[in-house]
């Protein structure tokens, strides 16, 4: 196609996707609430909704052959995410704030589901046992933010249960009533999936062939142009809770989205279809997820929570990873 005719695909794939995950994640969040849903359950829903479009992209490069593109879409997004949604949400309210528990909770399934990929991509682990310990240490977590608040099993003394209730974001749900309209918010997503998946195979293969006609890289392509502009849902979720005032969520969805990125972009598609062999930029790339991810852990774990410094810091090395990028 000619240069301006991908450009034109680019920009209405672009705007497809991103609207159509937009809605996707408020119908999620509006049929969440009127469930009345923890707020780390409504997080992972939403998380998977906004994760849609980086999903996609990654998926629809990976079917094209393009694997560095694929690569350096989930590596970008899950940096941009963590300096977009946790580091510029600080920088705008001025700190995130969030029970111990709830950090424990989602902050180790993250670092821990990160290590796993980062272990996946040295070589130091197969493909099988990294989807098999990813398992591991995502069942008992879906298990947690997923069981009803009252429903406090038997085995855990009601100190204990108020703690896993803390790290859920809970509520007391006696006073749960009945649904209110939940199916017309459902009803929407089947079509806002459609969009999504549309647009990124149209977004993706409209980017490639402007790469291709003006010799821009694939990591440039891949880690800083599809990574940033479908992780703009990410963000502007990430920071209309932090404006919320709604740390459990914002965590949530901030590590969810991008344990969702690493366990369907990557390690699940390198069971039927190999990645390719680690470039020192893939090293690279992964060393500063790694190191982005243990930093924000860090600064949420301060008795505070995570202030502007935390945030600056956190913003400062997607730049860095952004640098790394175009010099390599």
């Amino acid at each position: 196609m000619s240069p301006g005719v991908a450009v034109l695909v680019f920009l209405v794939s672009l705007v497809a996707t991103l609207v159509a995950a937009a809605v996707f994640a408020d119908r999620l969040d509006v049929a969440g609430h009127r469930l009345e849903l923890p707020e780390a359950l409504i997080g992972l829903l939403t998380a998977v909704a906004a994760d849609a479009p980086e999903l996609s992209s990654a998926i629809a490069a990976l079917a094209t052959g393009a694997h560095a593109v694929s690569v350096g879409v989930v590596v970008g997004s899950n940096v941009f995410n963590l300096a977009a949604m946790l580091g510029l949400s600080a920088l705008v309210v001025g700190r995130v704030r969030l029970a111990r528990e709830a950090l424990a909770l989602e902050g180790g399934v993250a670092l821990g589901v990160t290590v796993v990929v980062v272990l996946l991509g040295f070589g130091v682990l197969p493909a099988w046992a990294a989807v098999a310990l990813c398992i591991v240490v995502l069942v008992p977590y879906v298990v947690v933010v997923s069981v009803a608040e009252h429903e406090r099993p038997q085995r855990l003394s009601l100190r204990q249960w108020r703690r896993v209730r803390r790290a859920m974001g809970g509520r007391d749900l006696r006073s749960r009533v009945a649904s209110r309209d939940v199916a017309g918010p459902l009803m929407v997503l089947p079509a806002a999936v459609a969009a999504i998946v549309l647009g990124s195979v149209g977004m993706v293969h409209a980017a490639l062939d402007l790469a291709d006609r003006y010799g821009i890289s694939d990591a440039v392509v891949g880690a800083l142009v599809l990574a940033v502009l479908t992780s703009l849902p990410n963000a502007y979720t990430g920071v209309r809770l932090g404006r919320a005032r709604r740390g459990a969520a914002l965590v949530t969805e901030t590590m969810n989205s991008n344990t969702i990125n690493l366990v369907a972009g990557l390690a699940i598609p390198a069971l039927f279809v190999s990645l390719g062999g680690l470039s020192n930029l893939g090293a690279i790339d992964l060393g500063l997820l790694l190191a982005a991810t243990a930093a924000a852990i860090l600064f949420l774990a301060r008795p505070a929570g995570m202030g502007r410094g935390g945030g600056v810091v956190l913003i400062a090395t997607w730049l860095v990873f952004a640098v790394v990028q175009l010099v390599r």
